[in-house]
């Protein structure tokens, strides 16, 4: 199903708006559902995504209270591509003033995958007491491990791949911060060569005949999503190594899906076995696909998080 067949099926949001601006920032929000349902609070993955109306479908919007938000400098908020006063605890504290805003006084549940997942389970590790449930999925837990698997890991897989990212960094030490300066830079060549070559890092890894992208016509809006992205890689996601499982004893005790690809080649199934093995109160379920992305993996979301919520 595509274009306006899509769209008409779409939810329809029953509330939007902007979040009082911030730090320069303006954060835009929408939910979508029952006004008086139980709250569902969505993180997009990236960084540097957008929400989508599609991330409320998975609920049964006559029950469930759906609230998704665009990240600063993502999709709706303004500025658009801001990356100052962008980073992880600042986004984390936009979740909660956005919580605060909409009066819920009720436990959410959060619903996260890839970035997603690493903002939802930061959120919870900072908000235990708040949290009801966590639905995740394409675990990224933004460690040493995750960071080493990027080019090392994915050397075993695509030594050209990693070969030629390295000969355009020209042997840079940190490549994803060699690309964000390109990126950032007033060169429109630049700007093209790190998003035709770094900037499609995810699309590339898993697949079996991987092509790189040589396109002159890159718009604006992708050109700011992979800024923000490439300005979150190459300060390591801001986060301090392991943050993520040093304080999973915090969370412990909250009832957990993950649903993760067998071979995702972004962020492999290690990472989601290990937080699955970390919460006892959660299930792991593999998907027999794969990419980072994938029909089979949605679908079994889809059909997974309906359970989940019926729990």
């Amino acid at each position: 199903m595509s274009g306006w067949w899509k769209k008409w099926f779409e939810p329809k949001p029953f509330n939007l708006g902007y979040l009082p601006e911030n730090d320069g920032h303006q954060v835009f929000f929408a939910e979508y559902g029952n006004p008086k349902g139980k709250p569902v609070l969505v993180f997009h993955g990236g960084p540097g995504g957008c929400a989508k109306a599609a991330h409320a479908a998975f609920a049964d919007l006559k029950r469930y209270r759906v609230i998704v938000f665009d990240q600063r400098g993502c999709g709706l908020s303004k500025p658009f591509g801001e990356l100052k006063n962008n980073n992880t605890e600042a986004l984390l504290k936009d979740a909660q003033c956005l919580i605060k805003t909409l009066k819920i006084n009720d436990k959410i549940i959060l619903r996260g995958g890839s970035w997603g997942s690493t903002l939802a389970l930061l959120y919870a590790e900072e908000h235990p007491k708040q949290v009801e449930k966590l639905m995740l999925s394409q675990i990224f837990l933004a460690n040493k491990d995750a960071r080493y698997w990027e080019f090392e890991g994915i050397r075993q897989f695509y030594p050209d791949f990693v070969e030629t990212l390295e000969h355009k960094a020209g042997k840079a030490e940190n490549i994803p911060a060699y690309f964000s300066a390109e990126i950032n830079s007033k060169s429109m060549k630049k700007q093209l060569d790190a998003t035709n070559y770094y900037g499609w890092y995810e699309r590339i890894c898993g697949q079996l005949n991987p092509k790189w992208d040589d396109k002159s016509d890159i718009d604006e809006k992708t050109l700011a999503s992979n800024r923000v992205f490439m300005h979150y890689a190459a300060q390591d996601f801001m986060l301090k190594d392991e943050q993520i499982m040093k304080n999973i004893g915090k969370i412990r005790n909250i009832p957990t899906i993950i649903v993760h690809n067998r071979l995702d080649f972004v962020c492999p199934l290690k990472g989601a076995y290990r937080l699955h093995k970390a919460l006892p109160k959660s299930k792991l379920v593999i998907v027999a696909e794969r990419g980072h992305v994938g029909k089979l993996l949605y679908k079994t979301m889809d059909s997974e998080f309906k359970k989940f919520l019926e729990l």
